[in-house]
């Protein structure tokens, strides 16, 4: 016991004080996309063909879109781009309640919003439940996802917390392009969790299959769930989780870059 103490001591106070405080990233970070496109040439779309995932298109007017639903982060269009039009920012903020929303342009600002309604955010700000449900994913998202219940991250100071069974718990968080044999698994789940309820989408796989949208085997997230958070990433940044997590339930940084 008395070790214990004395490492305690010597480690001091181990949990990183965010959303008071901006998140220190790692120099490679790979946050929202940026692109200058001044500097292409016309009729140039050689970012969009080097994408796997078919995340970029160009309109006519030099517009660049980026649907960061299905974009992987793999810096790909970045290196094809001849011009080094394209980087990607340290921005880890990148979580919409919709849909159409995390569609990036060149032309405007990148401002999702996630917040739940009244009734469910005084239900679930200071206690929220999760049911965690693995889709036929490869595990990054749900290592990520493990490392916020870290003493770092410490996701329950609030107040949320992952639960075995769906019968206990307030939402379903779903990671994985939803493969055949988890197609049945994932309604089942959801329709155990009581009403109402929360439907977190996250990583690129549960948002739009990743690099299995057009498997036949990757079904996505059935059109009878709803989704209330997409949390784009390959996989997310747990910051980027927590971030969503934490506007979700209207817990806003102290210097957040939406408003």
């Amino acid at each position: 016991m008395l070790t214990t103490l004395l490492t305690r001591i010597k480690q001091k106070h181990r949990t990183y004080p965010f959303p008071d405080k901006k998140p220190l990233l790692p120099e490679r970070f790979r946050g929202l996309p940026d692109a200058d496109c001044s500097k292409c040439d016309s009729g140039c779309d050689e970012c969009v063909k080097a994408c796997p995932v078919n995340a970029l298109s160009k309109k006519e007017n030099q517009e660049l879109l980026i649907d960061l639903g299905r974009c992987l982060f793999c810096l790909d269009c970045t290196e094809a781009c001849p011009r080094g039009a394209i980087h990607f920012s340290n921005i880890y903020s990148l979580s919409s309640a919709h849909r159409k929303d995390l569609i990036w342009s060149n032309t405007g600002p990148f401002k999702p919003k996630a917040v739940l309604d009244k009734k469910r955010r005084k239900l679930f700000q200071r206690s929220l439940k999760l049911r965690q449900v693995s889709a036929g994913g490869c595990n990054a998202c749900e290592a990520d996802i493990n490392v916020l219940n870290t003493p770092f991250f410490d996701l329950s100071r609030f107040g949320i917390q992952f639960v075995a069974s769906p019968r206990h718990a307030d939402g379903i968080l779903i990671t994985g392009p939803v493969t055949q044999n988890m197609h049945d698994a994932l309604i089942k789940t959801y329709e155990a969790v009581p009403d109402p309820k929360i439907v977190i989408a996250l990583g690129a796989c549960a948002i739009s299959g990743g690099l299995y949208s057009d498997h036949a085997e990757a079904t996505g997230i059935p059109s009878s769930i709803p989704v209330d958070l997409y949390i784009p990433g390959c996989p997310p940044h747990p910051f980027t989780i927590l971030d969503g997590l934490l506007h979700l339930l209207g817990i806003k940084p102290n210097e957040d870059k939406r408003d």
